[in-house]
């Protein structure tokens, strides 16, 4: 793409000011349940309907529009055969509250599903539960809460490195534990920080590896001795499991929980709050505690277990996102073993390539081979009185979604770009063509972007302040 690059821009109003209210006369709810006044619903036909929509949608930019580089959150292009699979009939027809025996089918994917991921993360068991990965992070840290206290042993402390994924201490706030953030020497943790803070309050150790940086953290199994020498657990946060696939896996690690993000890893579209899924795996020895039901198989066929006896109960209403599900599998039995970890090759290829190709325009800190992902320094703009944030909204009239900026917070000016598997050379060579371009460009053309979007640049605090809502509620 070029700065020629336009992107559609109509004056839309709300479809309710849009067309003539209809009135509902009849209202074919009992008397308890009705509203006392009936909604107004705009009298459009089809067609208008489905034309709003669809310029709607051509304001607006996605993974089938362009390169999406969000670091930290894979966003790469997902098959569209997962996405057939899960609105098949067969998969949307299924009721939760169906009774097993006639759920056979539905159950026994939830039950190689289980399996695959175990194999895919080094783990004994698997539960699908969790609804997304934070949510999968604070079922992991009842597990720990919950072990911890059965082996009468009342810790209260969480340690994590300053390179841990963003929901990590909003899940250790929430789970009422003292967060301990250690620092970080040369982007990896640091040893003898970690040495220094681990005692008899440690609960657990939280981590991603890769970290944000993009960094393997080749420590990982001395961390882990650390950790358990001094009784807490290790736990693997799986937002950049896409690094690793097929390579190694975080039981090899010697991690005792972790969690999978199926809407980033496996085939899932993702963003502006979901669908997610953070299945979360387990060593044999916290097997016990995983939330109930799980599924299992017996000589009669597949069942739903509810009973595990260090349970920490339920965490989520039914079984889990079932069609996310669905699609992690339709995704993982496809690739086979073979292909996941030609994606992690791919990934860790497109990275380091695109890496080589910004380095002459923004600084690098830390090493220089990354896996996945890469965090760059703006900090050269300031120079030119530019901040990392201008250099992103003028991608934007590239055609390119901008990347992750401002995290993690020990680099500054970041700039965080994850290209993934799915993106092509060519793709990469345009978005570093467009990164040259923007760095030769005056001061001015930069401060003044985005212009070729449907929204010029906003002002973030007024925004935030003095919001304009897009629903309300009519009398």
């Amino acid at each position: 793409m070029s700065s020629d690059y336009r992107q559609a821009r109509y004056e839309e109003e709300l479809l309710m000011e849009d067309g003539v209210e209809r009135e509902v006369e009849e209202n074919p709810l009992p008397e308890n349940i009705a509203r006392e006044r009936a909604p107004k619903i705009p009298d459009l036909p089809k067609h208008e309907v489905v034309r709003y929509f669809n310029r709607l949608s051509h304001m607006n930019y996605g993974i089938d529009t362009g390169l999406y580089p969000l670091g930290s959150c894979t966003m790469k292009y997902n098959p569209k055969y997962t996405e057939k699979l899960a609105s098949l009939p067969e998969a949307t027809s299924p009721h939760p509250y169906q009774p097993e025996e006639f759920s056979q089918g539905t159950l026994e994917i939830m039950w190689e599903l289980q399996r695959q991921l175990a194999e895919l993360g080094g783990m004994h068991s698997v539960s699908l539960q969790p609804a997304a990965g934070a949510h999968g992070e604070i079922t992991g840290l009842m597990i720990a809460h919950q072990y911890h206290e059965n082996n009468d042993d009342d810790r209260n402390e969480v340690i994590m490195p300053d390179t841990a994924h963003g929901t990590n201490p909003a899940s250790v706030s929430m789970m009422g534990y003292n967060l301990v953030e250690i620092p970080s020497e040369d982007g990896c943790v640091d040893m003898e920080a970690l040495e220094e803070a681990v005692g008899d309050n440690t609960a657990a150790f939280m981590i991603t590896n890769p970290n944000t940086l993009g960094l393997f953290e080749t420590d990982a199994c001395e961390m882990a001795e650390v950790v358990h020498d001094a009784g807490g657990l290790l736990y693997y946060d799986g937002a950049n499991l896409n690094a690793i696939m097929g390579k190694t896996t975080p039981g090899k690690m010697n991690f005792d929980i972790m969690h999978f993000n199926l809407h980033k890893t496996f085939s899932t579209p993702h963003g502006g709050g979901g669908p997610g899924s953070g299945p979360i795996g387990v060593t044999e020895e916290l097997a016990s505690y995983l939330p109930v039901p799980t599924v299992e198989k017996d000589d009669e066929g597949y069942r739903l277990n509810y009973d595990l006896e260090n349970s920490i109960g339920r965490v989520k209403g039914f079984y889990g996102n079932w069609l996310v599900l669905l699609k992690a599998y339709g995704y993982i039995t496809k690739e086979g073993r073979d292909g996941l970890e030609r994606a992690t090759e791919r990934a860790v290829l497109n990275s380091n390539y695109l890496r080589k190709k910004l380095e002459p325009h923004l600084d690098l800190p830390y090493k220089s081979l990354r896996k996945h992902e890469f965090v760059l320094s703006g900090k050269k703009l300031k120079d030119k009185g530019l901040k990392t944030k201008d250099l992103a909204k003028r991608l934007l009239d590239y055609g390119y979604h901008a990347p992750t900026i401002y995290f993690p917070q020990l680099v500054d000016e970041a700039l965080m770009i994850e290209p993934t598997e799915t993106e092509t050379k060519e793709t990469l060579d345009g978005f570093a063509e467009a990164f040259a371009s923007i760095m030769a460009e005056d001061e001015e053309t930069i401060k003044d972007a985005p212009k070729n979007t449907a929204v010029r640049r906003v002002d973030e605090t007024k925004a935030i302040r003095d919001s304009t809502l897009s629903y309300m509620m009519r009398d």
